[in-house]
């Protein structure tokens, strides 16, 4: 990103109920709070770990230097305002799901949050769209770029799709 002081935090944004709606609510709250962001495309993905609604995905760029545990708790809120329901299982359905995959060059536990965050380099819906505004990055802890990840992921394991999006007057 930018040259200004503060740190590179890559954040994933899912949703499989009124994705489009949640998804672009998502991303205005982000705006809000941090300013510019880097977004990447936005894919639709099978659902992992039930059978379920595909999602909407995409992988989003801030600056900040907000602690960790301050950006988690903003998220959790954000979530929380598109009606998350954390009561169900891991894997279920949902309308706003936004992990932090990285924070900075962060390897290891941090606040309770193991990082970077093992989907990034395990889900289609993750490293496709780390490789595509990052090609050239390394994944924290990784020798290998997200382009490299990405061209040695098996396609196969989940289906992806780009979907056409638009965004405060911008194609994602």
């Amino acid at each position: 990103m930018s040259n200004a002081a503060g740190v590179d935090v890559a954040l994933s944004l899912g949703s499989n109920i009124d994705r489009y709606r949640h998804i672009t609510g998502a991303l205005d709250a982000l705006a809000d709070a941090f300013g510019d962001l880097v977004c990447s495309p936005v894919y639709e993905s099978e659902s992992v770990g039930f059978d379920g609604s595909p999602f909407l995905n995409s992988v989003v760029l801030i600056r900040t230097d907000r602690a960790l545990v301050d950006i988690v708790r903003l998220l959790k809120r954000i979530e929380d305002d598109h009606g998350r329901n954390r009561s169900g299982p891991k894997f279920s359905p949902r309308t706003l799901d936004i992990d932090v995959l990285t924070y900075g060059e962060v390897v290891g536990e941090r606040d309770g949050i193991e990082l970077p965050r093992a989907e990034t380099a395990e889900n289609a819906f993750v490293l496709k769209p780390m490789a595509d505004i990052l090609p050239d990055a390394r994944l924290p802890g990784s020798e290998k770029s997200y382009a490299e990840l990405w061209a040695d992921y098996p396609k196969d394991r989940q289906k992806l799709w780009p979907v056409p999006f638009q965004w405060r007057d911008q194609a994602l």
